[in-house]
């Protein structure tokens, strides 16, 4: 799975290999936990995604709505359960804290996936889980995690990842609209991926819906193969005219 692929909730289970029916997950994966947000106007936590650094302030999760308690909302939100064992808060709040201290030599690595719209969800890759808090919101205490955005390469090496690469969720949602949620050169609305029109690498920008557009894993592979192909005579050509300017000299 590649950042920024567009996968079904039935398919995101699958590929987990669990039914992820909590916001926080610690430990799900094999050695990393998962994370399920939403950055959509009205979710119901405050997500937010830094444009400037790519940093992830990923809100705690509430108290279980119960019959007859309060509103969820209006609570503290719990880092223990009532038996007195740690709730997904209290277990990353604890990993956070134990990587900051020096405890655990690696940050909690987590894998994040964002909500776009009902039943889509988009991969936004690897992230470590560097610090957290707890601080009021005005009405009660909250947990706000902050995590760094990673790409997780062979051998299990991490490094960082370029923030600018990432597509903020507003380009994304106006980009799922325009193109109706399908492949813009084929219509199907399977393995879906967003793709920048001009690569990144070659100066293409992420934070512009005209430069972002959704392709199926066909057309995708395609336009990689392309740009493959393109690549060497680009690499030919620039060592013959350097030849010729020796030459001439």
């Amino acid at each position: 799975m590649e950042v920024d692929d567009i996968i079904s909730y039935h398919d995101l289970v699958t590929a987990e290999k669990a039914s992820l029916q909590k916001r926080m997950n610690y430990g799900v994966g094999k050695n990393y936990s998962i994370f399920l947000m939403s950055l959509r106007e009205n979710a119901p936590y405050a997500d937010v995604l830094d444009p400037v650094t790519g940093m992830l302030t990923y809100e705690g999760h509430d108290e279980p709505q119960r019959r007859g308690g309060l509103n969820p909302k209006e609570v503290d939100q719990p880092i223990t359960t009532p038996r007195g064992s740690w709730t997904e808060n209290g277990k990353f709040f604890r990993a956070a804290m134990d990587f900051k201290s020096g405890l655990r030599e690696k940050p909690e690595l987590i894998k994040v996936y964002e909500k776009i719209s009902r039943g889509i969800w988009s991969y936004k890759g690897f992230f470590e889980l560097i610090d957290a808090k707890i601080v009021s919101d005005g009405k009660r205490k909250v947990f706000k995690f902050s995590l760094k955005p990673v790409e997780k390469k062979s051998f299990g090496r991490v490094v960082e990842l370029p923030h600018n690469r990432l597509i903020p969720t507003p380009v994304k949602v106006e980009v799922w609209r325009r193109d109706r949620g399908q492949c813009v050169q084929c219509g199907s609305t399977r393995n879906l991926h967003f793709d920048h029109d001009i690569p990144f690498s070659k100066g293409g920008s992420s934070l512009t819906a005209a430069n972002v557009r959704l392709l199926c894993a066909k057309h995708n592979l395609e336009k990689s193969d392309k740009i493959l192909s393109i690549t060497p005579w680009v690499f030919a050509a620039a060592g013959a005219a350097s030849h010729v300017q020796k030459l001439s000299n």
